[in-house]
This record gives structure tokens, C-alpha cells and sequence, in this order.
């Protein structure tokens, strides 16, 4: 039995902590975070217990999982790989590139495993898109078109009862707004697939002072001459959430919309005709993503196997995300350095 502690009680640990409560081998030990509250509320719902310091909960655990604001990742993170504790850490992997810069100096340093937490990769439709593409069914690859498109966020406010931890979305000095935050997921996963990028261009309201909307567009050139675009916005209503990807190679085309007809749907009649209950859903439970990141972590570490995601990947996904944004505020396009 492993041991897992979370930092940080914010939105994401909510998913996290209810994926690590349905992995064998698994025991969730508790949570700290600097609002003492936020984590004995957490304890409330998921159970182990609410730590006073790192040092106690790094004594009581096998593994890190840190869920802090991105602001917040570099500290206990670094700290986690000092002492040795095998690490998960939630994207992105810092706000800035000094950090992540740091963060991956010391996984290298120390010698322990950190993986960034880029759910993406392990969403079934975006894994299958880079399985075919990789196999060459689709031939030499020339554009990637990626859409994840939302609300503006408030996760957390709820959870943490007033900690205004919303401030954290409405401050693009924290947040990076959605090209940091959101966009990051498709500049990773472009990256993935077509290899490395040499500049960006990017246009958005970011800087309209239209808040709390945020939407960007984003091409992508690759070394490859492959173009990527990607548009991200959080300018949708509330309880619509869009994902859609498609790669054109020189022989066909990969596409995926998830506001088309889920693959799998369920419909149930109370026997006079009419419905009941629908949901449908286009991955089967053992397909969660978020599953699928944290039993990838644990595998790989009992393993000594590296991770589909390396602390190299985060640092390029966030150096991309900051040149988009500079690309924004100066109108230009940003190479890559």
C-alpha cells in the first residue's frame, strides 16, 4: 500500500483525491494546504487528515501530488524531489519559465520522478487521434486543428466557501488567463503529436478588458513546416464545454467533436412510453483521464519507467504558452528560443 499526500485544496484536488480513493493500492493520507481550513474540509469529504506543515505530510507519505495555483507549484514541488518523494505535479507546471526551469533542474539534480500532470494526452479520443497518427495511416502530417472552449472559471469558490480563490482566474498576473491556463493542454498536445514548435502568433480578447470573457486564437508553426491552430475560450455559457480536434496528413484526416453523438448513450422508459433517464458518455468509466494520469504515475514509478510526460514537456508547454502571450500583447509573431 502507497501512500499519497495532496498540497493544496483547491478545484483540481477534488478530482485528484476522488481518483486516488478508486486506485488499488492506493491509501489517500490527507492534504495541506496554507489555508488550514481548506484542507480540514477536504479531510471532511475524503478522509486521512489535515497536515500543519510539508514536512509532516512529506514524513507520512510515498508520494506528492501537488494541486496548488500554479504560482504555488514551484516550492513544494522542488521540496517534494529534495526529499526524495516521487511527485505529481498539476499543470501548468509553473506560471513562469524561471520556475519551471528550476523545477526541472532539480528532478535532474535529485534523481526523483516528477510528472506534469497533462490530462490531455490521456483523454481516449486524443490518445487514439496520436496512435493513428503515429502508425502513418494518415501519411506525413501537415495541419492539427485543436478547439476546448468553456465558461469562464470559478472552480473552487464553492469548495473553498469564500477564500476568493476566483481571484486567481480574473488575475492574468497569476492565472496567465486561458492561454496559460487552458490553451496549454493543445499547445502540449500539438507538440505531442507534430514535434517541436518554432513560433507562435496568437490573437485574443485577453487585453479588451471585456473580463470575465477570454478567448484566443492561436497558429502554430513547427519545425516540421506542419501548422497547428488552436482557438481556447472561456467566453461560452455556463455548462457547455467543447473539445474538438483533427489532424490532416498528406493521406487522409483524423476528426473528433465531442458536441456530436457520444458512441456510447443509455435511455431508460418507466414502461408508458416515456423517458426517465438519458446520459451518455464516450469513454467507459475505466477511461477517465484523470485516472488514467495518476495510475500512469504510479506505474511508471514502481516500474523506474520514464513518463509519457517529462518535466521538459512542461517547461516547453509553458515557454510556448508565455510567447503566445507575449505574441498577443505586441501583435507580432514570437519565435521560440
Amino acid at each position: 500500500m502507497r501512500r499519497v499526500g495532496i498540497v493544496g485544496a483547491g478545484g483540481i484536488s477534488r478530482t485528484h483525491a476522488d481518483r486516488w480513493l478508486q486506485m488499488p493500492g492506493i491509501e489517500l493520507a490527507g492534504f495541506f494546504d496554507i489555508a488550514g481550513e481548506a484542507a480540514q474540509r477536504a479531510v471532511e469529504v475524503f478522509g486521512g487528515r489535515a497536515f500543519g506543515t510539508l514536512l509532516e505530510l512529506f514524513d507520512a507519505v510515498d508520494y506528492v501530488d501537488v494541486c496548488t495555483p500554479g504560482t504555488a507549484h514551484a516550492g513544494p514541488v522542488i521540496a517534494a524531489l529534495e526529499a526524495g518523494l516521487p511527485t505529481v505535479c498539476e499543470k501548468p507546471l509553473a506560471s513562469s519559465v524561471a520556475d519551471c526551469e528550476r523545477m526541472v533542474e532539480a528532478a535532474e539534480r535529485t534523481g526523483t520522478p516528477l510528472f506534469v500532470a497533462m490530462v490531455v494526452r490521456f483523454f481516449p479520443q486524443f490518445a487514439k487521434a496520436k496512435e493513428v497518427l503515429d502508425s502513418g495511416a494518415i501519411g506525413a502530417p501537415g495541419v492539427i486543428r485543436t478547439v476546448r472552449s468553456g465558461s469562464y472559471p470559478d472552480a473552487g469558490s464553492a469548495w473553498r466557501k469564500g477564500l476568493a480563490i476566483t481571484s486567481y482566474y480574473a488575475d492574468f498576473a497569476q492565472s496567465g488567463g486561458v492561454l496559460l491556463d487552458l490553451c496549454i493542454h493543445d499547445i502540449d498536445y500539438q507538440r505531442w503529436c507534430f514535434g517541436e514548435i518554432e513560433r507562435v502568433f496568437a490573437r485574443g480578447m485577453m487585453f479588451a478588458g471585456k473580463e470575465p470573457v477570454d478567448h484566443a486564437l492561436l497558429t502554430l508553426r513547427f519545425a516540421s513546416g506542419a501548422v497547428g491552430h488552436i482557438e481556447g475560450s472561456w467566453a461560452y455559457p455556463r455548462g457547455r464545454f467543447n473539445l474538438r480536434i483533427e489532424i490532416a496528413g498528406s493521406g487522409g484526416i483524423i476528426e473528433w467533436d465531442s458536441r456530436a453523438r457520444a458512441p456510447v448513450e443509455l435511455a431508460l422508459s418507466n414502461g408508458d412510453g416515456k423517458l426517465t433517464a438519458s446520459g451518455s458518455s464516450p469513454t467507459a468509466p475505466q477511461d477517465d483521464p484523470y485516472y488514467a494520469e495518476l495510475a500512469h504515475f504510479v506505474t511508471c514509478v514502481e516500474a523506474n519507467e520514464p513518463f509519457l510526460v517529462s518535466p521538459y514537456d512542461g517547461l516547453m508547454a509553458v515557454k510556448i504558452s508565455r510567447a503566445a502571450i507575449e505574441s498577443l500583447e505586441n501583435g507580432k509573431p514570437v519565435t521560440i528560443g
